[in-house]
């Protein structure tokens, strides 16, 4: 055998040992025909307050944000209101916590956080904290319903340090700083002036949070500075971006949009220095994003076929590599939030607002399995 010969065996072998490799490292329905996937769902943890956005932590163990209880203060003539219907807003300054799930059991992390409603009628929808992320063994949160538009006095809404304690400060003003940094194509008619911040990521050492209302996406780093990545509203005017999630180099949005609800929410890819592009669109209300491992999506969806939030109508849409669509899970109820386990298991937000709103939150854990056997014998 020629030299030459033997270099291309070689590498032929260091290419399928590679490949075989990365096989064996995905999770079983990573190498599944989207026709064959199977999810089932359970129940993992209960009697939460409209659980919003969860991560696991470097211990293993799910961490949950809640919208929390609501409140009764009112802020009229202290600061700008949020107009009817939505607003005026009232609130509390204790009625939001943090939460650990460890075999099921729920423990408070930290609690006394801010939590506010919109207007009675017809039902009121109840923000608090909005999401929480680690970076490294430091917990963090982003505070979506208090500032004083929200009938949160004394507390603007912000990025949080929790400490081993249970006690709380905040690290940067996220509601000044929107004030002072306006966006180019403010909700006419739907302008929250403290913001309704939702989705929080940690990458690189950094915070990265986006905002519905304004429409944007900014850093925080560890010392309380904040900058804008990208002004959503500018490119897109009031799309109301929720759900974030960072993969392969870039950042990834999903949109709720405005209501009524048609169906015409969207995903976007965001790159690290700002530029955004529409990447697939015809979803409903998007509330979550997460990837696997091969690189398939999976878009949460709060309501399917009504104009405004209805239960038993959120699901789960999985989109292979391809582009094809099926939906996954269907029949939830009003969900929030979504996140992959280190068991390679989604994690969603159930009840994550409106009714059953005290105790009625619950973690709902989607099991993914393939339904043909002994596909991979390598």
């Amino acid at each position: 055998m020629r030299k030459s010969e033997r270099v291309i065996l070689a590498l032929f072998a260091v290419v399928v040992f590679i490949f075989s490799s990365c096989r064996k490292d995905l999770p079983a329905f990573c190498n599944c025909d989207q026709q064959d996937l199977v999810a089932t769902t359970s129940v993992y943890a209960s009697g939460l307050n409209n659980p919003r956005g969860l991560k696991f932590g470097p211990d293993g163990h799910l961490y949950i944000a809640e919208g929390g209880t609501g409140g009764t203060d009112s802020t009229i003539g202290n600061c700008t209101q949020v107009l009817p219907p939505i607003g005026p807003y009232y609130g509390s300054t204790s009625g939001a916590r943090i939460v650990s799930v460890v075999n099921g059991q729920v423990t408070t992390i930290a609690d006394s956080l801010p939590s506010s409603q919109t207007a009675p009628a017809p039902t009121p929808l109840v923000s608090g904290v909005g999401d929480i992320a680690f970076i490294g063994n430091d917990l963090y949160a982003v505070l979506g319903g208090a500032g004083c538009s929200h009938g949160v006095a004394g507390i603007p809404n912000g990025v949080i340090k929790v400490s081993s304690d249970q006690t709380w400060n905040i690290l940067a003003n996220l509601s000044e700083w929107q004030m002072n940094n306006p966006v180019a194509q403010p909700a006419e008619g739907d302008f929250e002036p403290d913001g309704t911040w939702y989705s929080m990521i940690s990458l690189g050492g950094n915070l990265y949070a986006v905002e519905p209302n304004h429409g944007e996406l900014v850093k925080i780093t560890p010392d309380g500075n904040i900058s804008r990545v990208v002004d959503i509203s500018a490119s897109f005017g009031h799309i109301v971006p929720t759900a974030l999630v960072f993969h392969n180099g870039n950042f990834y949005v999903g949109n709720l949009n405005t209501f009524p609800i048609k169906g015409n929410s969207s995903v976007y890819k965001i790159t690290p220095d700002g530029q955004i592009d529409e990447v697939a669109t015809g979803f409903s209300a998007i509330v979550g994003l997460a990837f696997d491992k091969s690189g398939a999506m999976y878009v949460l969806e709060n309501t399917t076929g009504n104009d405004f939030p209805t239960p038993g109508t959120g699901d789960i849409i999985h989109i292979d590599r391809f582009g094809n669509r099926t939906a996954l899970v269907s029949g939830l109820n009003l969900p929030t939030a979504m996140t992959f386990g280190p068991d390679n298991n989604l994690y969603v937000s159930n009840w994550g607002f409106g009714p059953p709103a005290i105790g009625g939150g619950e973690i709902v854990k989607v099991t993914i399995t393939c339904k043909t056997k002994d596909m991979r014998k390598n």
